[in-house]
C-alpha cells in the first residue's frame, strides 16, 4: 500500500522536494497519507451496521 501512495502522490504533485531512490519524499508522502485516508473511510463504511427500528 506504500507504494500505491507513494505513485499516486507523485502523479498528483509531480517531483519536488528531496529525493531518496529516485523518489521523491513529500509528495510520496502526501499520496501515502491520501491513501490512508481513502481506505480508512472505506472499511468504516464497511463496518457501519444498519439501524434497526
Amino acid at each position: 500500500m506504500a507504494g500505491a501512495g507513494a505513485a499516486l502522490g507523485q502523479a498528483l504533485f509531480g517531483q519536488w522536494g528531496p529525493s531518496l531512490g529516485a523518489m521523491a519524499i513529500i509528495p510520496s508522502i502526501l499520496g501515502a497519507i491520501i491513501v490512508v485516508v481513502i481506505v480508512a473511510f472505506v472499511i468504516h463504511a464497511m463496518q457501519k451496521k444498519p439501524v434497526r427500528h
